[in-house]
């Protein structure tokens, strides 16, 4: 493994910010569209952006056709299912509650690890699961004990770290023949053509109705550019430099950019009872990728 360098660090932390911030420019885009135009216009740019820099560079990778299923499913959990989850999540809830039950993600990966390629489970692992639920019940509940947000933007929130998961697993069999950059743009641009049907049947003529001004237009831009292209190239990087297990651990900081930017740019609240839930899901999310890497045989 390479020895870190400070641009290293920079890079890490930009995707997390980009990937914060994707909650909000999502939820600035819901007051014009619906999820599903929103997914598909990401979707387009992002690909188009990552197909000019795959030319650019000369970086493109040949899909050998016993890959193509793998793609497929990979495409399938992510973007499609999982960007459903996501968005219509965040139709129904709050961008800081979306980006903090997003981020429990890599708390849940050891128990998909388990199914999957029954990779040992630990005692941390049930502690990182159990602090995780607790912080977003925190969050979740008022005093009263009663749901602050819809039940169905949190059920919808669950599809997507599900969705997420299993395309985790799907990636594992790609990753070790074909790069990132090739990855993600082949993913997103199939990922076009699933949304495409639900895109012109549903939505298509509302979506022709609005005129797009400087907000729907920046929020495209950042949405795809930055939270969907940039941010996982930049992530592969970091993995690249520092391994998969440090790389995770920077993931703590998404629902706190996300919490920090929805206060600042869409008035949400930002009570105490909300720090208090971060807190404890970021603690979850700690000690699941602090055991882990004390597992890892030493190189």
């Amino acid at each position: 493994m390479k020895k870190p360098t400070i641009p290293v660090y920079f890079y890490a932390v930009a995707a997390m910010l980009f990937w914060g911030m994707s909650f909000v420019w999502s939820s600035i885009l819901l007051k014009y569209y619906q999820p599903i135009t929103i997914i598909f216009i990401r979707l387009l740019i992002s690909s188009i952006f990552l197909f000019c820099i795959i030319i650019l560079f000369g970086k493109f990778q040949k899909i050998r056709r016993r890959d193509y299923k793998w793609f497929l499913l990979n495409a399938l959990f992510n973007p499609f299912l999982y960007f459903l989850g996501e968005n219509y999540g965040l139709k129904y809830s709050t961008s800081t509650i979306a980006a903090v039950i997003i981020a429990t993600i890599p708390v849940f990966s050891p128990l998909a690890g388990y199914l999957a390629y029954r990779e040992k489970l630990r005692l941390f692992n049930f502690i990182g699961i159990g602090l995780s639920f607790g912080g977003i019940t925190i969050m979740l509940l008022s005093k009263g004990m009663q749901l602050q947000v819809s039940f169905l933007g949190v059920l919808f929130l669950g599809g997507a770290v599900v969705s997420a998961l299993l395309y985790t697993i799907m990636l594992k069999k790609l990753s070790a023949t074909y790069s990132p950059l090739n990855i993600i743009g082949i993913q997103n641009f199939i990922g076009i053509f699933l949304f495409l049907p639900l895109f012109l049947i549903f939505e298509f003529p509302q979506a022709l109705s609005i005129t797009p001004n400087r907000e729907i237009i920046s929020s495209f831009l950042m949405l795809a550019i930055l939270a969907s292209s940039l941010s996982f190239v930049f992530f592969a990087h970091t993995v690249k430099i520092l391994g998969i297990i440090k790389a995770n651990i920077f993931s703590n900081l998404i629902p706190v950019f996300a919490a920090l930017f929805s206060f600042w740019i869409l008035d949400e609240s930002f009570t105490m009872q909300k720090i208090i839930g971060i807190v404890i899901v970021i603690l979850g999310v700690y000690i699941t990728e602090i055991n882990r890497k004390k597992r890892l045989p030493r190189s």
